[in-house]
């Protein structure tokens, strides 16, 4: 059997890829911070004949409520092989650095770098036990000259830097456990107000084309994938 918990995978890109691994033949768990929506998005990859083994309230930005989440994970579905580290927050992307607030900065990094690592380290030992993977979706740590709102960028980057220490880690350690991640490219969803732009593809395409790599049978440790990378405008 094969489970995987995807982070933010009620909506967005977490519920592409949720969709396309559970038609490949994984079984879903669904990591969530709103039961309302969780459960929405179960009936809706139910409807397709996926397998959804339940979901987990995922907060975070609530560091308690992730180690008991990690604990409930462990308890009720000991045989997850797959994180799928996909939640986040924007941050604020309509302002340039210099007019971006402490606040918002400290904010999307204690979510998308804070939260994702305390997240893998508590699932860590249960993925380690069953020789699976760790993807982090994420953007490239290179600023782009066309898309770079600083708070989101800076957290995505910090995110990077633990993908990549963690790889060299657990091959120094020999831990049976892979880490990598992947650029889905631009995308139209909520988290960037639905902007869609020559080269923007939509959930659909993302999602499948994230399960066609999760499922490539390949060895990925310590590598930054991009589905597609960046264009330029115009």
């Amino acid at each position: 059997m094969k489970t995987v918990l995807v982070t933010g995978a009620n909506k967005g890109i977490g519920f592409g890829i949720a969709k396309h691994l559970g038609l490949s033949g994984w079984t879903i768990i669904i990591g969530a911070r709103n039961q309302e929506r969780a459960e929405k998005a179960i009936s809706e990859l139910q409807s397709l004949g996926i397998d959804v083994a339940g979901w987990v309230n995922i907060e975070l930005a609530d560091l308690a409520g992730i180690e008991k989440a990690a604990l409930e994970v462990n308890e009720k579905y000991p045989e997850v092989s797959l994180l799928v580290n996909n939640a986040g927050i924007p941050g604020d992307m309509s302002v340039d650095s210099l007019h971006t607030e402490i606040s918002v900065i400290r904010e999307t990094l204690e979510v998308n770098f804070i939260g994702t690592f305390v997240l893998t380290k508590a699932l860590a030992p249960l993925i380690s036990k069953n020789g699976g993977r760790i993807i982090n979706v994420t953007v490239p740590s290179e600023i782009s000259p066309y898309w770079h709102p600083l708070a989101y960028v800076a957290s995505k980057a910090a995110q990077n830097a633990m993908m990549g220490v963690m790889a060299i880690e657990f091959e120094q350690q020999h831990t049976p456990v892979e880490i990598f991640s992947v650029h889905p490219g631009p995308t139209t969803t909520d988290l960037n107000g639905n902007m869609s732009l020559p080269g923007f593809h939509d959930i659909e395409t993302v999602g499948q084309k994230m399960a066609e790599l999760i499922n490539d049978s390949k060895c990925h440790q310590g590598e930054f994938l991009e589905l597609y990378p960046i264009v330029e405008e115009g």
